[in-house]
């Protein structure tokens, strides 16, 4: 199977983008991936999204970027697992070069959310759930995850305050990314004061509402601009049942640790090798599980690496290195590429006053619904 190389990367801003489209938010970051590579047009195109057809009312999404970018007579496809959309994309771009199919490929990542009512936002966020076990009930995706919370704080004695962490970690990390949504630092007592949305989570629990796009070039060869060459090490997907109410273990996420494990196997790595974690930091609650799912802690132990500091820049195991979701933004459809081109940036030494030390190995995780859909990807350098 042929190796799969980064070699150009774009990202817009991460806002409430009332002066852009969907469609231009994609081209924008798509053109600047292009831009970056230098290559030309690659040889197909994917697209991350989730909610173009109900909250834009555009269907064939991947083909009309293709049509806006100039990409005709070439494949294009639109790629929906919810949340997951953007990772899931790379990784049908990463199997079409690693089979031989095509040697470059364009991925983008997009979502443009604050256009549409917040009522059609919740909703449409809703079908990544279960429509007759959750959604039809009323359940929105907060009171999935606020669910999710209140029984993890049952089983393992935390308080809504330790997760505080999470949140304070990701503030203070996207005040020096240019890119991130809020770029502010908040407090424990900031986090304690927050509005409550569905007890447990509160305002600062929780990932914003967000425009944004993302974009990278994959290709069978490395750059040839000077960089670092940046790899993919191991792409591993995976799936959990769509329901809350069918997970055997509730306040873990099996399928996340299914896949990390399979990662870990294919680059032949261990947690202790990876100098950091993007994680899918949506919620507090999704940070803790997401560390213990990749084995850097174990069941339980999450919020205790948030409070000893163990996921800082220069600590343990940093997270969110650029904000994660929770201050840079959570363009659904867009998330999982940003956390690739962040990991990218980071593996070239390119991350600024974030950049972390540890940059040989990087992983990122990106999740689907309330962990039905999950996408692990190990990134190296050199």
């Amino acid at each position: 199977m042929n190796k799969a190389y980064i070699i150009g990367i774009g990202q817009t801003p991460v806002s409430e983008s009332w002066d852009k489209s969907l469609k231009e938010l994609a081209g924008d970051a798509g053109l600047m991936a292009i831009e970056d590579a230098g290559i030309g047009y690659p040889d197909g195109l994917f697209v991350g999204n989730m909610m173009a057809i109900t909250a834009n009312h555009q269907a064939q999404f991947g083909t009309l970027m293709a049509d806006w970018l100039g990409f005709h007579h070439k494949p294009a496809l639109s790629i929906e697992t919810a949340c997951s959309s953007g990772s899931a994309a790379f990784r049908m771009a990463l199997m079409a070069i690693a089979s031989g199919e095509m040697e470059t490929a364009l991925v983008i990542g997009a979502e443009k959310m604050t256009d549409s009512p917040g009522s059609e936002i919740t909703a449409s966020l809703a079908t990544a759930a279960d429509a007759e076990l959750e959604a039809d009930f009323g359940l929105s995706f907060v009171g999935l995850n606020a669910l999710l919370m209140r029984r993890y704080m049952h089983e393992y004695g935390w308080k809504h305050e330790d997760f505080s962490g999470f949140s304070i970690n990701a503030h203070a990390n996207a005040v020096y990314n240019p890119n991130a949504r809020f770029q502010e630092p908040i407090t424990r007592e900031s986090f304690s004061r927050s509005a409550m949305i569905s007890d447990p989570i509160n305002l600062l629990d929780a990932s914003p509402v967000s425009d944004g796009a993302a974009a990278l070039v994959l290709s069978s060869r490395p750059n040839q601009n000077g960089r670092k060459p940046v790899s993919v090490a191991a792409s591993s997907s995976m799936t959990d049942t769509l329901s809350l109410q069918n997970r055997k273990m509730g306040t873990r996420l099996t399928a996340a640790e299914v896949s990390a494990k399979a990662a870990y196997t294919q680059s032949g790595l261990s947690p202790s090798d990876i100098g950091f974690f993007e994680y899918h930091d949506a919620f507090s609650i999704m940070a803790a599980l997401s560390l213990e799912a990749a084995g850097f802690c174990g069941p339980g132990e999450g919020p205790r690496l948030a409070l000893e500091g163990k996921i800082k820049i220069d600590s343990e195991i940093p997270v969110a290195t650029m904000g994660g979701l929770k201050a840079r933004g959570h363009p659904v459809g867009a998330t999982g590429v940003y956390q690739l081109v962040e990991a990218t940036l980071q593996l070239q030494g390119l991350a600024g006053p974030t950049q972390v030390k540890r940059n040989r190995y990087g992983m990122t995780q990106n999740i689907g619904g309330s962990g039905s859909n999950i996408v692990t990807h190990i990134l190296q350098s050199g």
